[in-house]
This record gives C-alpha cells, sequence and structure tokens, in this order.
C-alpha cells in the first residue's frame, strides 16, 4: 500500500485533495520505521478544483499502478462522474488496489460499481440523494467512514481526515498515526462509527465539563473507572454526565472507555512485549480473557493474531470494519 494515487479531474473538492495531499505526501512524521508513501496525482490532463489549477503527475491510467488510490469529493453530485475517472477506478480496484473515497467522491465508486452490495456512506447532506440514485449500495448516513477492507468511504470535510489517519494507522501503526495528528494538530482518532453530526464534537472550551474529564480518564485506563467515577471527577450527576457526553462525543461514557482501552490496548500490542496479561491489566480489562474478548468482538481478530500482523508490516484480514461506539 506504499504507492498512494489521488484521482483527480475537473469539479473535485480542494479541501478533501488537499487534506489527502498534506496526509500522504508531506513526508514521514518523526519516529516512523519503514518507507513512507510514494504519492502520485492522477488526471487527463490539467484539472481544477474550485479555483485552483492541478497538474497531475500521470493520467489515469496509472491508477492500476497504485497500491492504494484516493477519490476526493466531487463538487456536482448531481451530475455523472466522467467515464475515463469512473473506468480507471474501477480497473484499478480490479488490479488490487485499496479504493478509498473522501466525502462525495463515494459517488464515483458507485459509479464504478464498487458499492453495490457494500455498506458506505457520504456525506449527511448527500445520503439521500447517493441512495436514491445506486440502490445496492447499503448507505449509512450516520457514520464517519466505513473501512470495507479493499472499499473505504467517508463522510465530509474532517471526517476525510479520520479515514486517512485510519489508512495510516492499518499500513503504518498507531504509533505513527498519532504522531502525524499530532504534526498537523488534529484529534488523532475518531471512531468510524461515530456520529457524522455531534453538537460538541470537541469539548475545548475553558469551564466545559468535559475538557479536562477526558484526558483525566485516559491516563487513568489502568483503573476499573465507572460512570460514577467519572460523574464525581466531572462534578454532575451520573445521568447529567451521560446527556454531555452524548453531546460532545456522540457515544456513552463506558462505551467511549471501552474504545479507549482498546486503542491503549492495540498500542501496546504495536509497540511492546508485554503479555496479554500485563495488557489486560494496563488497560484496565482485568484479565486476558476479557481483553481478548473485548479485542476480538472490536476488531474483529484476537490479540495474538492481531500483534502478529502487525508485526510482519501487515494489517489484520479480520479487522475491516470500523470500531462502532455502541
Amino acid at each position: 500500500m506504499s504507492t498512494v494515487a489521488l484521482a483527480v479531474t475537473d469539479g473535485m473538492l480542494h479541501f478533501e485533495l488537499s487534506l489527502a495531499y498534506e496526509v500522504f505526501g508531506s513526508g514521514a512524521p518523526p519516529g516512523a520505521a519503514g518507507p513512507w508513501y510514494d504519492l502520485a496525482v492522477c488526471g487527463p490532463g490539467a484539472v481544477r478544483a474550485g479555483r485552483f489549477r492541478l497538474e497531475p503527475d500521470h493520467g489515469l491510467g496509472h491508477l492500476p499502478r497504485a497500491g492504494t488510490v484516493v477519490v476526493p469529493g466531487w463538487a456536482d453530485t448531481e451530475a455523472e462522474p466522467p467515464a475515463d475517472l469512473v473506468d480507471a477506478v474501477r480497473a484499478a480496484h480490479e488490479a488490487g488496489a485499496r479504493v478509498a473515497s473522501l466525502c462525495t467522491g463515494a459517488f464515483v465508486l458507485a459509479a464504478a460499481g464498487l458499492l453495490d452490495g457494500r455498506r458506505a456512506t457520504t456525506h449527511w447532506a448527500h445520503t439521500e440523494a447517493l441512495a436514491a440514485r445506486y440502490p445496492r449500495v447499503e448507505v449509512d448516513p450516520d457514520v464517519l467512514y466505513v473501512d470495507g477492507g479493499s472499499v473505504l468511504t467517508s463522510a465530509g470535510k474532517a471526517a476525510a481526515m479520520d479515514l486517512c489517519l485510519h489508512l495510516v494507522r492499518l499500513d503504518h501503526g498507531s504509533s505513527t498515526a498519532n504522531a502525524l495528528a499530532r504534526r498537523l494538530v488534529v484529534p488523532p482518532h475518531r471512531d468510524g462509527g461515530q456520529a457524522q453530526f455531534v453538537a460538541n464534537p470537541v469539548p475545548a472550551r475553558d469551564g466545559h465539563p468535559l475538557a479536562e474529564l477526558l484526558g483525566w480518564a485516559i491516563e487513568r485506563l489502568d483503573q476499573p473507572l465507572t460512570v460514577d467515577d467519572l460523574a464525581r471527577r466531572a462534578r454532575l450527576s451520573p445521568r447529567h454526565l451521560g446527556r454531555q457526553f452524548k453531546s460532545a462525543t456522540g457515544t456513552t461514557p463506558l462505551q467511549w472507555l471501552l474504545v479507549q482501552r482498546i486503542r491503549h490496548a492495540q498500542e501496546l500490542l504495536e509497540s511492546t512485549d508485554d503479555g496479554i496479561d500485563a495488557i489486560a491489566a494496563a488497560t484496565g480489562m482485568g484479565t486476558a480473557a476479557t481483553l481478548r474478548r473485548h479485542f476480538r468482538r472490536t476488531v474483529g481478530v484476537p490479540p495474538d493474531t492481531y500483534r502478529r500482523t502487525f508485526r510482519a508490516g501487515t494489517r489484520p484480514a479480520a479487522a475491516s470494519s470500523p470500531i462502532r461506539p455502541n
């Protein structure tokens, strides 16, 4: 997957295009192991993205040579995507490329038939149009991104960044993805199953009861935290905390905690030789059996398989669906 091709044509959304270029084309973050991505911009010739003119490196015929093809947002969702773009994306997938769409780029994947019979998403404002035009696609309007293994789709704008970081995490591990997120000054991870629309997605303003609580909880994942513990720390009733949590994160306190524990377990499996019992203790899971049960249900493979696969430098084949918060 080290070769990434951006598939561009007239009418692409420049934000998603620039975002993908920054993630895959700006070089490895500090501490990254192994070679970084070799990025190519592929198009039919000079193209316009909004008010910007872009000179591709290669023609669309170069897409099947890539390990990963990224299709940025498509501006005019009422128009059919160009046939040469659709054909090239389809050919790339048939050649074995992993294909990811950002925002309304899902319309290009759907036109190519890559989403038939699959679960997919796009920007919430366009999910009804996508479902109506392509009835064989299982459109999920409520998630940030969907990882279907060889085909991935994301919602709009910030969710496109979430999907790009998810790809980096699959290819290079959590530590590298987190280092890249720090360089980009963005949250290191939001789960694909999180709701697209959250009233306060980042509770960062001073005085917000969750601004300090989330960091406090993450530093204590080895402890058996309960909703009552979180509520006491936030000086809220458990019921009021639940409402605040849903508004700020899109999920419940316990589901959020479980996801953080699983993510911490993934980092330890990738970066240490600690045994499963030690990792269970470090993540607050208590026992190896509890860790294995939650890890397999959430990630899709057992912890031992996950560790062997990442140590071998490839992703777990069964871990193709995103972690959902509930």
